[in-house]
């Protein structure tokens, strides 16, 4: 039996995961490195990319909205990592049986 910590590492290890988390960082850099506010909607994206958990966060004061986005980008890719890993058990056990 694995342990919640090594469990929620290696579905963040997923394929699925590191590349949601790859798309989440690239919209990230764009927020970060564009100065202009010339209807820029990406920090808009980052909000939409790792919804419904970052939507908690919108109306705190601050600079805690921000945090939601790093919080729901991370419950995001470990559910993505947990249905990657549940799929491909799936097919193994399919596979097997026949």
């Amino acid at each position: 039996m694995r342990t919640f910590p090594r469990s929620l590492l290696r579905c963040l290890k997923s394929p699925v995961a590191v590349g949601y988390l790859a798309v989440v960082v690239w919209v990230g850099t764009d927020v970060a490195l564009t100065s202009s506010l010339d209807g820029n909607m990406a920090g808009v994206w980052l909000f939409f990319l790792t919804a419904p958990t970052s939507f908690l966060f919108v109306a705190l004061p601050g600079s805690l909205p921000w945090a939601g986005v790093v919080i729901g980008a991370l419950v995001q890719a470990a559910a993505l990592g947990a249905a990657y890993h549940w799929v491909r058990a799936r097919r193994a056990r399919r596979t097997a049986s026949a």
